[in-house]
């Protein structure tokens, strides 16, 4: 494929290329800048995943950006990915205004289903959520994601190896050349650009970013105590909350919520 026409050090850059006569839309991305940070996350969180979780994370992460590249920028794409070997449940998000991307993995008191299942949640503007679940077969996010395309989207959507961690999201467009598409391999992926007329569309960047921080955090619980740190501390001087959407956390005490509190409402 062609070379990159733009750079943004310190951002993942994802580009949309259009297959001339196929009909078919490529997103691609080398993720090496998102894992980096995402490893930068964990450090700053004392996060220790399994080194299973943690490889199905990051292919779960680079499956959902390169989704959210192919779609409208105003739209934002959550995914849940409940596994039932190994036991796990998976969530990644990828938003286009800006562009951020946040994940993480669960694997402890997850309940089995008796089924692998994908939960696709996806807000465009001020749109309600549209909701999606279909089950899938394997242990790879990327099959997962081409099963919720081919159910819910019912279209053709594939994931390519282009390198070690430079993947390539094939999604058919009208009047697409399904046969091509459906026969297209990772060696035909990574001789496309030779074999086929390549137009660059657009290119986009994303960082890993949550929003999530203490003072979030203290926001949150301040509302939610209403005053009474008695049923939210119990006799526990300090709190440990974990954020749902990247596992960052945080350590906030009785003191310091009650500072807060008395600064806000009296300011």
């Amino acid at each position: 494929m062609p070379d990159p026409i733009e750079e943004s050090p310190g951002s993942l850059e994802v580009r949309a290329y259009f297959v001339r006569e196929r009909n078919v839309l490529l997103t691609r991305a080398e993720f090496s800048p998102l894992y980096v940070d995402y490893y930068l996350h964990l450090a700053e969180h004392q996060i220790r995943p399994e080194a299973r979780a943690d490889g199905m994370l990051k292919e779960l992460l680079a499956a959902v950006t390169l989704h959210a590249a192919s779609r409208p920028r105003n739209e934002t794409t959550a995914w849940t990915v409940h596994f039932e070997d190994p036991l796990l449940n998976l969530f990644a998000s990828a938003a286009g205004q800006p562009g951020r991307i946040v994940g993480q993995q669960f694997a402890e008191n997850v309940k089995p289903t008796g089924q692998n299942l994908i939960y696709s949640d996806i807000v465009r503007g001020a749109d309600p959520v549209r909701r999606s679940v279909v089950n899938f077969e394997g242990t790879s996010p990327f099959r997962a994601a081409e099963t919720l395309y081919d159910l819910s989207e019912q279209r053709l959507g594939r994931y390519f190896r282009h390198g070690v961690e430079d993947f390539v999201f094939a999604t058919a467009q009208p009047d697409c050349d399904v046969s091509w598409l459906e026969n297209l391999d990772d060696e035909g992926i990574r001789s496309i650009d030779r074999t086929e007329q390549l137009s660059i569309l657009e290119t986009r960047y994303y960082d890993w970013n949550c929003g999530c921080n203490q003072k979030r955090v203290l926001d949150l619980l301040t509302a939610s105590a209403q005053g009474d740190f008695d049923d939210l501390f119990e006799d526990q001087d300090s709190l440990r909350i974990s954020c749902p959407r990247c596992g960052g956390r945080y350590l906030i005490t009785r003191e310091a919520m009650e500072a807060y509190s008395a600064e806000i409402f009296e300011g």
